[in-house]
């Protein structure tokens, strides 16, 4: 199969890492940069591609978004801009006919998400949202492993990562994280990643409630999320996740059930799983090797996907999506953390 051609929306650390993931695959070929000012996607194609202005590497440069959207030789669409860019840059993207890929969260709330979803359909195009840490060879493998645990009786999902954008903040500033007129805050940059880790793991909650810690922006820096279950042939548990971008911590994610316990040190780039025996107190640990070009898994099952339609995938991760999104928005709007337009 020929390599896919795509273009980029961004030109953050995350883009340069999806590109240099998918083109280790040889299943990927960028062919367009997109960016507010061209000078700025020469300077990224120049940095992170064999772009110069003499070859031009084959990439197209565009500092349109409607060039983009006609440009013919771009079939799927990598969408990093800040957060509360994704809704309208996804949806152009997806009434031109192209795929798109588009980093988490794909939308603000359910209702675009739902409207996005819609114009892929009519446009017989994918949304696919990057959630990477899913496409992991070892979460695969804790996935795969809940049945070793029993019944499930709760877990702790944790990251905690202090933010360089501390600094701005102590001087008065408002950066784009911790802005909720940019989709900012601790619980779609880093919590989503545990949430979309529960969601993969143990289905939707029932309930959820959020405890943030907010900074002087009125966005949270941090916060205690709990995702309440009641399976029907089971006791009802709850998750507890810790998410920060005011400190660090190296507190292990963890599934407890009946009869024992699974555990990866992080939440995303897992190194190993562990499976503690809880009558025999015995350890094991399993897995493979971590991948250190963290988007290559992710990029080598999207484009299986794209390649071979697999609508039963896209199915799946749709249901995903919707069941994150669920949680974020549920639990910003109880803890009174609106975005831009919402009430």
């Amino acid at each position: 199969m020929a390599p896919i051609p795509f273009a980029t929306i961004g030109t953050s650390w995350i883009t340069a890492s999806f590109i240099t993931s998918a083109h280790s695959t040889s299943q990927w070929q960028l062919r367009a940069i997109y960016s507010r000012k061209a000078e700025t996607a020469k300077h990224f194609a120049a940095k992170h591609t064999a772009y110069t202005e003499e070859n031009n590497a084959n990439i197209a440069i565009h500092d349109s978004l409607d060039a983009l959207a006609k440009d013919k030789d771009v079939q799927v669409v990598y969408i990093a801009s800040p957060n509360s860019l994704h809704f309208a840059h996804a949806k152009q993207m997806l009434e031109a006919g192209k795929h798109v890929v588009v980093e988490k969260p794909a939308a603000n709330n359910l209702k675009e998400l739902d409207q996005l979803f819609k114009v892929a359909k009519e446009n017989n195009v994918f949304l696919l949202e990057a959630f990477r840490h899913l496409h992991e060879k070892n979460f695969i493998a804790l996935k795969s492993s809940l049945p070793k645990i029993g019944k499930i009786l709760g877990a702790n999902l944790s990251y905690c990562q202090y933010s360089s954008k501390i600094g701005a903040l102590e001087k008065g500033e408002k950066p784009n994280v911790f802005d909720l007129n940019f989709g900012g805050g601790c619980l779609v940059d880093l919590g989503v990643y545990c949430v979309s880790a529960a969601v993969e793991l143990l289905g939707a909650p029932e309930r959820v409630e959020y405890h943030p810690t907010k900074v002087s922006t009125g966005a949270d820096g941090a916060g205690v999320l709990l995702l309440h279950y009641h399976p029907k042939d089971s006791e009802a548990f709850t998750v507890t996740i810790t998410a920060s971008k005011l400190f660090n911590s190296s507190s292990p994610s963890e599934v407890f059930g009946s009869t024992g316990t699974l555990s990866i040190p992080t939440i995303t780039d897992i190194e190993k799983v562990t499976y503690w025996d809880a009558k025999s107190k015995e350890k094991e640990s399993f897995g493979g090797e971590r991948e250190h070009l963290n988007l290559r898994e992710e990029a080598l099952e999207f484009a299986r996907i794209i390649g071979k339609k697999d609508q039963e995938a896209v199915r799946s991760k749709e249901e995903v999506s919707r069941a994150v999104i669920e949680v974020t928005e549920s639990a910003r709007r109880g803890a009174g953390l609106l975005f831009k337009g919402e009430s």
